[in-house]
Parts: C-alpha cells; sequence; structure tokens
C-alpha cells in the first residue's frame, strides 16, 4: 500500500461516529458556554466558589474563558479536538477541586470530563493533521 491510501484509511470516519461526536460537541458545547458565562458575568454562586477555592478571582476569569473559548473550538469541526483536549485538564481540576477544597458533588464535572475525552479520543486523527 502506497503512504496516501494508509493516510486515507487513518483518518476515515465512520457515518455513525461522526454523528455521536457531533452530538457529544454540541452538547457539551451547550454545556460549557453555560458555565463559562456564569463565572464570567460574576454569578454570586461562581464568586462565592472560586473564594472557597482560595486562588483569586482571577482565575474564575480564567477558567470561564478557558470554558467558552474551548466550547466555541468544540463547534468547528478542525479544532474539535484541540477543544476537548484545552477542557481536559480544566476538568481535571474541577474533579479535584470538588473532591479536596470546597466538597460538593463532582459527579457533573466528572460527566463532562469523560465527555472531552472522548471527543478527544474520537477526533484525535484531524488534530494530529493539525500538526502535520
Amino acid at each position: 500500500m502506497t503512504t496516501q491510501v494508509i493516510d486515507n484509511q487513518l483518518f476515515e470516519e465512520t457515518k455513525g461516529k461522526n454523528i455521536t461526536l457531533w452530538v457529544l460537541q454540541v452538547a457539551a458545547a451547550f454545556m460549557f458556554i453555560q458555565a463559562g458565562y456564569m463565572k464570567l458575568s460574576g454569578n454570586p454562586q461562581m464568586v462565592g466558589l472560586f473564594d472557597a477555592i482560595g486562588i483569586g478571582q482571577w482565575f474564575r476569569y480564567l477558567t470561564g474563558s478557558i470554558e467558552v473559548s474551548s466550547a466555541i473550538l468544540l463547534l468547528i469541526p478542525s479544532l474539535a479536538g484541540v477543544g476537548a483536549l484545552l477542557l481536559l485538564p480544566t476538568m481535571i481540576g474541577a474533579v479535584l477541586t470538588h473532591a479536596f477544597i470546597v466538597g460538593g458533588n463532582p459527579m457533573p464535572a466528572i460527566f463532562l470530563l469523560v465527555v472531552s475525552g472522548i471527543v478527544a479520543y474520537g477526533r484525535r486523527n484531524r488534530t494530529r493533521r493539525l500538526l502535520k
């Protein structure tokens, strides 16, 4: 086989996989835009949460900006994997923060971490193409 044939096979996606990933991407984008907006708009609950974390309100703005910008990337076909990769450390931090600092239910963060991981893995070939 030639290199071109191998490359084409490497980047093939089934229609079902693509539809599933798009559903996850759109749902995650909606949730991250909503969460990021709450952080960036100064929602009192978010201000209190980040006060409890103790790093400072700048971290709320950073986290909200990452969530909103990554959500937008999830909706751009060639950049969806990049958006998901940016969300992975953010959501790992959210899970650890809930588990060890502020308490509360970490399940929403775990769910979004898993969805981000699935999208990052599912779009890995598109992300690799960006690096070539």
